[in-house]
């Protein structure tokens, strides 16, 4: 085991190199430039000027080396080409809020979800299971901007509950519209894979078992067939904390929340070579811990995959 967890951390290294190569080379083969799309157009020696002082007269090859030494040796993403701040500074500032928005969504997406599942299960066929199915359907099936959208239009501009938009703290009642837009995908696939899990481990030998020798219904699901139908659904759980937290580009872009979604989209727009470079290797990164952290585990619960 000890060696798998090391072959595996040391297997981080060339994907974030992959990410970071794959990265540079669409980025730079995009047509335009960070300075294309100004109000008015700069002149020719501006243009020269700013590409030799922000390194971008270099030959690629050369770019490409010195931006993987900052990183690799100072931690340094370089600076913004569109702002006075530099790309360590935007994350620092703004992957806070982008975690809050995630993870809150995912608590909320958890407890939900797995809820409406195991009631969808113990209640098959009722209409409290096709109710959660309908649910299910509508929230997989729906876009999160369209969710978005139609709740700011009903919550915010029809029934004026809550503001249109911007971010005061999970606490603050802008959180709420961002917060269950995130969450009601997840808990809709959720909610499927606990009912269907569920079902499965309610109908194997060890529950009849179980049953046949008097066990009250309510302990027979709590401890012997919630934990093994909750093993499948552990390897969902790693993909949706990673999509929740990275995956709010449009979320945040919409209700005005000031994470780092949001200034991703606007760095693709912008062509912001060192903020796309540095939320994509931050992304990725994320998206690599949170499957290594899921596959240690799934070994440690489910000794039947265990290195």
């Amino acid at each position: 085991m000890q060696t798998y967890i090391l072959r595996r951390l040391l297997m981080f290294i060339p994907v974030m190199l992959a990410v970071y190569t794959l990265v540079f080379i669409v980025m730079h083969a995009t047509p335009g430039g960070p300075w294309d799309n100004t109000e008015r157009p700069l002149p020719p020696a501006v243009l020269n000027n700013l590409r030799a002082k922000y390194g971008l007269d270099e030959p690629l090859y050369r770019q490409y080396g010195l931006y993987l030494w900052g990183i690799v040796t100072r931690f340094d993403f370089g600076p913004s080409l569109k702002g006075g701040r530099d790309a360590n500074q935007i994350i620092r500032d703004t992957f806070p809020v982008s975690l809050q928005l995630g993870l809150a969504a995912f608590v909320v997406s958890l407890v939900a979800g797995i809820t409406l599942g195991i009631i969808a299960a113990l209640r098959q066929n009722s209409w409290l299971d096709y109710s959660t199915m309908l649910f299910s359907v509508i929230g997989v099936s729906t876009p999160a901007y369209v969710i978005t959208t139609l709740l700011i239009v009903w919550l915010a501009i029809s029934w004026r509950l809550v503001p249109t938009g911007g971010w005061g703290g999970l606490f603050d009642e802008r959180a709420i519209i961002p917060v269950f837009t995130l969450a009601l995908g997840p808990t809709a696939i959720l909610a499927r894979y606990t009912r269907s899990s569920l079902l499965e481990v309610i109908g194997a030998d060890y529950v009849r078992t179980a049953r046949a020798k008097g066990l009250r219904g309510r302990l027979v699901i709590l401890r012997h067939a919630l934990p093994n139908a909750l093993i499948p659904v552990l390897t969902l759980i790693g993909p949706i904390l990673t999509t929740l937290i990275t995956g709010s580009f449009f979320v945040e872009s919409i209700s005005q929340v000031p994470g780092l979604g949001r200034f991703f989209v606007r760095s693709v727009t912008d062509l912001d070579y060192s903020v796309l470079i540095a939320t994509t290797l931050l992304y990725a990164a994320i998206i690599w811990l949170m499957n290594f952290v899921i596959d240690i585990l799934y070994s440690y619960i489910d000794p039947r995959v265990r290195y």
